[in-house]
């Protein structure tokens, strides 16, 4: 249990917290949010031992165990596989203590020790520990040979994400994970909700996120007016609660405020008259005592809208057999190499189309993007762009490409120079860039704000064609929904990549995907995509690195038994056959974890198309009652009947898909319990 008694934290002259109490339980899985300094990242660092508080205690069991996500990564030449392990701290102490015993002259006290240390090691789970490492990884993103480089040769996203395989591999009572996914890609992300809800432990988040949250918490602490508030639920639960919370307070401030306007009027009627004096002093005292109710305060609303864009071709891009990807000189030679990424591209994009583009990390989203923003030119193949086309694009890398030395004035004028500056300056201040803010350098800026900035450049362009790359990195929750208000009301075409899968429902209405160097369309939503994710892409790669590892390990652990002296050589031999009949165990129960992996995406697949099923034929009733009354037939329904066989045709041919659909995951099921 994690308690807080009176805790109160400034950080310099700002308070934090003040005299806050809470209690949250074992095994909860807590989302921590909060406006942006509200002090959850201090929150955190008081949890891990960093930070202490000014007054009051937070204590939880001694003997737990915490893990964290680092926030630098040493430039090592260590192979990101032995870095993810050395994230659990004990087996690593073990395999020193074991390393320094095996240097020891032999004699039967040492050969009793070293006995000791393997039986530990099996409970620690030292012959599966490459493999979990490497599913890890797998589920994060990497190759089976990106796992066997070094760290050094990683960039800062993929080093963050080495670390994040760290925090998971570390066997922990308290996980504490700040803005986990923001490294992350789509497919990485599904996968860690999926680790995250098996996690037997406490866990407190911080996200911006909101379907993440959704997916993995069942408790919300809300950092407000420096206190630490608990609702339980989901983020969504949340949301309704707090709307509830909101209402209610405005109800009785409300009340009150009628109280006391009648409570003022007897006694500015009657406190002159000697009849009603008592009276009107006993009102005079109840209206001093009535104590101000201060309002709820709701998060400062943030909004925005896309400018209607100033035209519309269409179509507003053709590309025939386009080949996107980078040309490559070689620096001694001077020679240029193709690299295909994406290959074969027909590609159109009209008027008003909204689209989600999917694929797993790497399979060349990004190449794409750049290549129809026309930053990449095609190696082959052509694309032609509609006359009048105005692309707005938000790179992966946006902010990064701001000047951090100019001020978000400069930075319009820059691509608005006859436009008045007090015209800039009004335009600036919808995004919250007001006074001294919208003329002072951006250096100190959070990577919200900047790239709040990068999205007002966008919108001023009047854009009729949105290429969105990731674009609510560093966004915070109430600055992603002010873009997918603004998204959801936008005039124009939008292809959008990103790792929120609310901002992906409420914005695209169709799905294209990137995978094995081709662009297709993808016939179903993002639970579907969740489903073939599991199914195909991560359920392969775990299958190969098990592979792998199995015939690694086991010639290892047979080495391992045959240097122990000969004296031990029967115990050490006991432990090792204990450590084979647990490592069976354990290996008899990762069978049965994938297996049901691979059947719950199937079986919600089912009962989706079942309710769907249900609803079909409950419309088709309707119709076919409707047909079954004879005035249907008259002439002044003439128009009705033809919409109803139409409307017919379409449930039957669409119950037909359903069932064939509902067979074909039923026959998958069978075969995986055969």
């Amino acid at each position: 249990m994690i308690r807080f008694q009176q805790v109160s934290l400034a950080r310099g002259v700002k308070p934090l917290l003040e005299n806050v109490d809470l209690t949250l339980n074992p095994g909860d899985k807590i989302g921590l949010i909060g406006a942006n300094g509200a002090g959850k990242s201090s929150l955190f660092a008081m949890l891990r031992g960093e930070l202490h508080a000014d007054q009051g205690n937070i204590d939880y069991p001694t003997k737990w165990r915490v893990a964290y996500v680092a926030q630098e990564t040493p430039a090592l030449d260590r192979p990101a596989v032995e870095y993810a392990i050395d994230g659990d701290v004990t087996l690593r102490r073990l395999e020193a203590q074991l390393a320094a015993a095996e240097a020891e002259p032999e004699s039967a006290e040492n050969g009793t020790h070293i006995a000791e240390l393997y039986g530990a090691l099996a409970d620690a789970d030292v012959y599966t520990v490459r493999s979990r490492a490497e599913q890890l990884l797998i589920g994060l993103g990497f190759t089976l040979e990106q796992m066997e480089r070094p760290v050094a040769s990683f960039s800062g996203g993929w080093r963050m994400r080495l670390n994040l395989a760290q925090a998971l591999m570390c066997p922990s009572d308290l996980l504490l994970l700040d803005e986990p996914t923001n490294h992350l890609d789509l497919d990485a992300i599904i996968w860690l909700e999926d680790w995250l809800k098996r996690y037997a432990g406490t866990l407190i988040i911080i996200s911006h996120d909101r379907d993440f949250l959704d997916g993995v918490v069942n408790v919300i602490v809300h950092i407000d007016d420096r206190k630490l508030k608990r609702y339980s639920g989901n983020y969504s639960a949340f949301e309704r609660q707090r709307a509830a919370q909101l209402e209610l307070a405005a109800g009785m401030i409300e009340k009150q405020m009628r109280q006391r306007a009648h409570l003022h009027s007897f006694i500015d009627r009657f406190k002159a008259k000697a009849s009603k004096a008592r009276q009107a002093q006993s009102r005079m005292k109840a209206l001093a005592k009535m104590e101000e109710l201060a309002p709820l305060r709701a998060a400062a609303e943030f909004s925005f809208e896309f400018r209607e864009p100033l035209s519309a071709p269409n179509p507003l891009l053709v590309m025939e057999k386009v080949n996107a990807g980078y040309r490559i000189e070689d620096p001694e030679t001077y020679a240029i190499s193709e690299k295909i990424i994406v290959g074969g591209i027909d590609f159109s994009l009209q008027t008003g189309q909204r689209i989600g583009l999917l694929g797993v990390n790497g399979a060349g989203k990004s190449t794409l993007i750049k290549t129809i923003a026309n930053e990449l030119d095609p190696i082959a193949g052509t694309a032609q762009f509609g006359k009048g086309l105005v692309i707005g694009y938000f790179a992966q890398h946006q902010v990064e490409m701001l000047r951090h030395d100019e001020s978000p004035l400069w930075h319009l004028a820059r691509i608005a120079p006859d436009v008045r500056e007090q015209e800039l300056r009004n335009f600036l201040g919808s995004f919250n860039f007001n006074g001294t803010m919208a003329s002072s350098s951006i250096a100190p800026f959070s990577g919200g704000e900047k790239a709040r900035l990068a999205l007002a450049l966008i919108v001023w362009q009047r854009p009729n064609l949105l290429l969105l790359d990731e674009p609510t990195n560093h966004l915070d929750l109430e600055t992603r929904e002010a873009l997918t208000m603004a998204l959801a009301q936008f005039e124009g075409t939008l292809v959008l990549v990103s790792h929120d899968r609310h901002l992906l429902r409420a914005t695209t209405d169709q799905f294209l995907i990137v995978a094995d160097g081709k662009l297709q369309p993808f016939d179903g939503d993002l639970d579907d995509y969740r489903d073939w994710l599991f199914k195909t892409k991560l359920a392969a790669k775990n299958s190969a690195a098990e592979a792998a590892q199995a015939a690694a390990a086991k010639p290892k652990a047979e080495q391992k038994v045959e240097k122990k002296a000969p004296e031990p050589v029967a115990a050490t031999a006991a432990v090792v056959a204990v450590g084979d009949r647990r490592e069976q165990k354990r290996l008899d129960a990762e069978e049965r974890q994938r297996l049901a992996g691979l059947k719950k995406p199937i079986e919600s697949r089912i009962k989706r198309l079942e309710e769907q099923i249900a609803k079909c034929n409950e419309k088709k009733a309707v119709i076919d009652a409707r047909l079954a009354d004879p005035t249907i037939y008259d002439a002044a329904n003439k128009e009705e009947l033809k919409k109803l066989i139409t409307d017919q045709a379409y449930c039957t041919k669409e119950l037909e898909q359903l069932e064939e659909d509902w067979l074909g995951q039923q026959e998958a099921l069978e075969q995986l319990q055969a």
